[in-house]
């Protein structure tokens, strides 16, 4: 087996484990809360959560970006979350908390994936600073290589990033 293979064999494993851990069930289109429902979110994590537990975290979104479609789901039980080693997340957060970096996922979003592209961009500094940028998204998982010289968003991470920005704004 490939390690691509492997990894995917993983991923499965998780989304299934997650699946059933926080339900399986999408509710049907045509099933959408109805406007003056704001917690429906909520209300269904609620419905899914023992009730005397410390809670459940969710975030979720579905997003259409360069024709491409992400639709994400993740929850943790809030016990598993204040137990963790919040430490080993500095790297993934610290590679967020640079101004060019954030622009360059925008742009990479946006649908600038090519370095020559990038590079065009005023005011992300030189070609080497570019490419530093780039590494340190690329290590912390956030982007990945799409090929010769072009970047992309890794698909798993689009909707968090977006959560991510979202919560930061509050």
């Amino acid at each position: 087996m490939t390690e691509i293979e492997e990894r995917l064999g993983a991923l499965e494993a998780q989304v299934a484990a997650l699946m059933e851990r926080f339900g399986a069930a999408t509710p049907p289109a045509e099933a959408a809360p109805a406007a003056g429902d704001v917690f429906w979110a909520l209300d269904g994590l609620k419905q899914r959560i023992p009730a005397d537990g410390g809670g459940a975290v969710l975030y979720t979104g579905t997003v259409r970006l360069d024709d491409q479609r992400y639709d994400w789901q993740y929850g943790r039980m809030v016990d598993d979350v204040l137990a963790g080693d919040w430490t080993e997340l500095a790297g993934v957060l610290s590679a967020l908390a640079h101004p060019v970096r954030l622009r360059l996922l925008r742009e990479i979003l946006g649908g600038r994936h090519g370095t020559g592209e990038l590079a065009e961009i005023e005011g992300l500094g030189t070609t080497g600073q570019l490419h530093h940028h780039l590494r340190q998204l690329t290590a912390a998982g956030w982007l990945h290589s799409a090929g010769r010289g072009r970047y992309a968003v890794t698909a798993e991470r689009v909707v968090p990033l977006l959560a991510i920005l979202t919560a930061a704004r509050r």
